[in-house]
């Protein structure tokens, strides 16, 4: 845009001083023609011993001749008394010396010649003159300040281009970096601060005003996270009692047996809000500053570990299992993180299989693919819509195929947490005619 402006007032400015100087030229020029031709008037009238021959002479030799010029002078009756020797051509008319003694000069342009005509009278006679001539070294300095002028625009025009830009980039610099961290800021990640070195330039006021306002959203994210964290581990005291002893009532002999039917619903219902409880309470401990670590661990052993914690509660359901050879495996299976969310993340992707699987049995796959280790999940059951899968890893949500299952959806949730956690991502598609195929992608 600045560029743009100076290209067009710059545009401006050369065209005025190209249209300024151009008038200049020929109110110079005439003003030299009008001098030149009462000059000779004077002389023819004034000075008795000049006559034709010697004014021819004198104008031949005058230092302000002008170059082809011709002048011609006329007296009251419009008879021609003089006429320079020059070759020139003066188009004149009656007409022409009636409108010099009305309105007496006039300034025209006859081809690549310029007329200057002037009415002189005297207490005698009226004389009138005609004078033309080219001012070929007016002209060639008005080209020369053409092409001056043009060259110039086309120069500065492109500094001012190549400068603008550059100078922009590099004010504009410390915005890229300000939008880059903004646009990687995540609820892990809450703590990003933008750097500002002082108050007095525009950039630095507004990351200051961000990094206030951050820190009001982090203090107010903080203590959301407290608060859930403290109201599920409040909430499972008393949930561990009541199942406690509804258990202890169904495992008594003396209740009845439809006393223990309707324990048993209870408590399966006690279980279920139990384990909501525990995924709101894990949802509300998962923080990066809380859970960095550098421990290596191998993804396989973190998936078998949670291949048999699975078999436990559900010892019907069958896992296929499957590693591709390559030669970079050992080294893509060691993953940098926490091993126990690890294994919560692949338990609950494992479970969601299991729970959701019409044939008892799933794929589990692992691989690499440029140097990313990628488990896949699949298993055969009803599939998810386009609209479902736009929001999978939202809170709460269950899509069609989880009616008569139970659950709250938010275990895909967890999974999303702790995998971004670990610089890592899980994403859903479908195969083929009822398969599901998760797969964890780890960078």
């Amino acid at each position: 845009m600045v560029s743009l402006l100076f290209t067009i007032l710059f545009g401006l400015a050369s065209t005025v001083i190209f249209v300024l100087y151009s008038n200049f030229r020929k109110e110079e020029f005439r003003d030299r023609l009008e001098i030149k031709a009462l000059s000779n008037i004077k002389l023819l009238v004034n000075v008795k011993e000049v006559d034709d021959q010697l004014l021819k002479i004198i104008d031949q030799n005058s230092i302000n001749k002008l170059y082809d010029e011709k002048t011609l002078v006329f007296d009251s009756h419009f008879k021609l008394i003089y006429s320079s020797i020059d070759d020139a051509k003066i188009n004149w008319s009656v007409e022409d010396l009636k409108y010099l003694k009305k309105h007496k000069t006039f300034f025209k342009q006859q081809g690549d010649y310029e007329v200057y005509g002037v009415f002189y009278d005297t207490k005698d006679k009226d004389f009138y003159a005609l004078i033309s001539a080219t001012d070929d070294y007016g002209k060639r300095k008005l080209l020369f300040l053409r092409y001056t002028l043009v060259i110039s625009y086309i120069f500065f025009t492109c500094i001012c281009w190549v400068l603008t830009s550059f100078m922009i980039k590099k004010a504009m610099n410390p915005l890229s970096v300000f939008h880059q961290k903004i646009k990687n800021i995540n609820e892990n990640n809450l703590d990003t601060r933008v750097e500002s070195k002082s108050n007095k330039n525009e950039i630095d006021l507004i990351a200051n005003e961000f990094n206030f306002m951050m820190d009001r959203i982090e203090i107010s994210y903080q203590k959301q996270k407290e608060f859930t964290a403290n109201a599920s581990h409040e909430l499972r005291t008393p949930l561990s009692r009541i199942t406690s002893q509804i258990e202890n009532v169904v495992t008594d002999p003396s209740t009845s047996e439809k006393g223990k039917s309707f324990l048993k619903v209870i408590l399966s219902d006690v279980n279920q809000l139990t384990e909501l409880i525990n995924s709101l309470l894990i949802l509300s401990k998962i923080d990066s500053k809380n859970h960095e670590n550098s421990e290596v661990h191998r993804m396989d052993e973190i998936l078998f570990s949670a291949i048999e914690n699975l078999n436990k509660s559900f010892p019907d359901f069958v896992i296929l299992f499957e590693m591709e050879e390559s030669e970079n495996l050992d080294s893509a299976l060691e993953i940098k993180g926490n091993k126990n969310l690890l294994e919560i993340a692949l338990s609950n992707v494992l479970k969601n299989a299991c729970v959701y699987s019409d044939n008892k049995q799933a794929k589990v796959k692992i691989g690499t693919q440029s140097d990313h280790l990628i488990i896949s999940i699949s298993n055969s059951g009803n599939t998810l819509t386009d609209e479902e899968q736009q929001n999978l890893f939202q809170p709460f949500m269950r899509g069609k195929n989880a009616k008569g299952t139970s659950g709250f959806g938010l275990g895909l949730r967890i999974v999303q947490r702790i995998l971004s956690l670990h610089n890592a991502n899980i994403r859903y598609n479908v195969t083929a005619d009822k398969e599901n195929l998760f797969e964890l992608i780890f960078h």
